[in-house]
């Protein structure tokens, strides 16, 4: 498989926030067939869509743009890797608070819909918290399927507000 770009939103709301972020950077950069390109900014944000409970939690984001020849499957084997040895455990409750989460946003044009995996990511441009980092980093960016730029969401999202 030749190499194609992954964008990927990290997060944490659980302390030490950032540490968990700049452990995940390391470990991707470390992936096999993987090249890191560029980290955004890492911006602290209101959660969204959670519980109430979890509301207090604010979260630290980031995008991460990479290079891989990994298959989708594989690359999201290994992120879920990742996060479980920094401490993700995953509840089966929406929303709660974690040391990590890794969403994969785009893998190069590939659009999927599978139960455990879908491309691009389907709520990545309702989200400020993506489109800002993402819009750092690539202004000009159309998620697949989407129009838009990366940029044109972002303001249609502050237009909204």
């Amino acid at each position: 498989m030749n190499d194609v770009m992954v964008i990927l939103s990290l997060g944490s709301n659980i302390e030490p926030r950032k540490a968990f972020l700049e452990k995940a950077l390391q470990e991707l950069t470390a992936l096999p067939d993987t090249h890191h390109l560029r980290c955004s900014s890492i911006y602290e944000t209101e959660p969204v869509g959670v519980p109430e409970a979890e509301c207090g939690h604010l979260f630290l984001n980031a995008v991460v743009v990479l290079e891989t020849s990994l298959t989708p499957r594989t690359f999201l084997t290994a992120i879920h890797a990742i996060e479980e040895r920094l401490g993700r455990t995953r509840t089966g409750l929406y929303g709660a608070a974690r040391t990590l989460d890794i969403d994969i946003i785009s893998f190069g044009d590939t659009i999927l819909n599978t139960p455990d995996l879908t491309l691009p990511h389907p709520r990545a441009h309702h989200r400020a918290f993506v489109l800002q980092p993402l819009a750092e980093l690539l202004p000009d960016y159309r998620l697949p399927g989407h129009p838009q730029t990366v940029t044109q969401l972002l303001g249609t999202l502050a237009s909204s507000t």
